[in-house]
């Protein structure tokens, strides 16, 4: 494949645009076999990313998760070739030299989660990074650990004359996550306007109801948190953004929990430092809006929830078909009325549970609050996905991934818009059912949202597709010259965005950049 264009392998399935053929993509990294890319996150021109639960058995140093950057990434080079041969087996890429950071175990520290009962398990799976400047060369550097309990890491980093960064061990910790009562998949996330780092709870179940049940096909991940808290967890604890306040100093967690509960890939916080989008991964998930009551300060504000309205009939085309997007509210709290709602389902255990009850929110819980016949709004906060779909929100989306801006050009209007990845349209986006009846695509979407004056979102409208796909290719059943799985998404102060892929679909996981057309 040439750098021109991954856009022209969709011709054979898709009616393109001659706008759209005129965008670019191009292949600038790829990890190695089993690995995925994560925790895209540009400071500068240095571009951090890692290499997450990679093959253990390919010989070589990236054979252990691996947190590192590019110094300088050059993003005007020629493409990364797709790997052959011992290519496949570490980080190759077009934009520099990839520098290994840290990596698991590192320090009898890196990824390492610990609780109560001692250590739990060393995880190989770093997501999110976000670097805070404490200086003009040096900051910390926050990485997710993405598991059950999920854990965070912070290490002090010193950029070098050469461009080389060098780690700081005695400076090199797993944040202390047990004031909130650990956490729960730490995914991706971002840094907020006023320097903080938001992360994601993914939460990967549905139907909290069941949580307690000895049966849950979770079970095992519980008994995980359990050894970590020295007691069984309370659901309604996990699944929300977690901000670390005081982040060069104490680097205190706080979960923000007005801005709802569900599978948080990430949140992303607008230039007003009032609005936030959050994305929900999963199936049959919701998009959902937080608007703060007060700029720079995510304690207390209103949630909302996307209901979309397709363009054109049912079965059209999901790589050229955009939605509307109306806001459903759904309530308003602080974080004290969050908090009260929570702590009083603390204390149940599996003894409390019997077969065809529950001892959280029931399903008739939802529909009551729906009616406006409940007592108070716990249903929106504590289950918000099941809340939204009461309401009338669309809750058909596939996988959705990361939503990102570029936070200064948004402010200065220059690039007026985020993205979102849809690693894959399914399932509830392509049958023949409720507001979303569009073509299924296995290698995912990208979508742009459009920004106005006062950052509301009321487009959504796709820019780069997946495939073809081939079932029949084991090693690259998309097609090796477009995007599989998109996941991570970082948006340049050009308008350009990388996008991370999260796939079985390539054999070597790769990092696209697209360029649009002259906006």
């Amino acid at each position: 494949m040439t750098a021109k264009t991954a856009l022209a392998a969709l011709l054979a399935s898709s009616c393109l645009t001659s706008a759209a053929l005129a965008q670019e993509i191009k292949r600038v990294a790829t990890v190695p076999v089993g690995a995925e890319i994560t925790g895209m996150f540009l400071h500068g021109d240095d571009l951090f990313f890692n290499v997450q639960h990679p093959a253990d058995d390919i010989g070589t140093a990236f054979a252990k998760a691996t947190v590192g950057v590019v110094s300088g990434a050059r993003f005007d080079g020629d493409e990364a070739a797709l790997p052959e041969g011992d290519a496949r087996n570490v980080v190759a890429t077009a934009l520099g030299d990839y520098q290994i950071l840290v990596q698991e175990g590192d320090f009898d520290r890196i990824g390492v989660i610990e609780g109560k009962g001692g250590v739990i398990k060393t995880s190989n799976d770093p997501d999110f990074n976000g670097f805070i400047a404490t200086g003009e060369n040096e900051g910390y550097l926050f990485s997710n650990w993405e598991d059950r309990p999920g854990g965070m890491s912070r290490v002090k980093l010193t950029r070098g004359t050469d461009g080389a960064y060098s780690v700081d061990e005695s400076d090199a910790t797993m944040v202390d996550f047990s004031a909130v009562m650990g956490t729960w998949v730490n995914c991706f996330g971002t840094v907020s306007p006023w320097n903080t780092p938001l992360t994601s709870e993914e939460l990967y179940f549905d139907d909290t109801s069941a949580w307690n049940d000895p049966g849950f096909e979770e079970h095992d991940d519980q008994e995980a948190l359990a050894s970590y808290l020295g007691t069984f967890p309370n659901p309604y604890r996990y699944g929300y953004i977690v901000e670390i306040t005081d982040p060069a100093t104490t680097a205190t967690p706080v979960k923000r929990v007005a801005m709802g509960r569900f599978s948080h890939e990430n949140s992303v916080v607008m230039p007003d430092e009032r609005t936030v989008y959050l994305s929900d991964d999963g199936t049959d998930v919701v998009f959902f809006k937080f608007v703060a009551d007060t700029a720079g300060d995510l304690s207390s504000g209103t949630l909302f929830a996307a209901r979309m309205t397709q363009d054109g009939a049912p079965g059209s085309d999901s790589a050229t078909t955009g939605f509307d997007v109306e806001w459903i509210e759904l309530a308003h709290a602080s974080q004290a009325d969050v908090e009260g709602w929570i702590a009083e389902y603390d204390g149940i255990g599996t003894e409390a549970f019997e077969d065809g009850e529950t001892s959280y929110i029931s399903d008739a819980d939802v529909a009551a609050w729906a009616e406006g016949a409940a007592v108070d709004d716990r249903v929106a906060f504590l289950e918000s996905r099941k809340a939204a779909a009461a309401m009338g929100a669309t809750a058909e989306f596939r996988k959705m991934e990361g939503v990102n801006i570029n936070l200064e050009a948004a402010k200065a209007g220059t690039v007026p818009f985020a993205y979102m990845a849809m690693s894959e349209v399914a399932k509830g986006m392509s049958d023949d059912a409720g507001d979303i009846q569009v073509t299924e695509n296995k290698c995912g979407v990208v979508y742009q949202l459009s920004l106005d004056a006062g950052y509301d979102v009321t487009r959504m409208t796709p820019v780069v597709a997946g495939g073809p796909y081939d079932k029949n290719d084991e090693a690259n059943a998309c097609a090796v010259d477009a995007i599989s799985s998109p996941d991570n998404i970082v948006v340049r102060n050009d308008g350009s965005v990388l996008i991370g892929e999260d796939t079985g679909y390539h054999e070597n996981n790769a990092m696209w950049l697209w360029t649009p057309a002259a906006m």
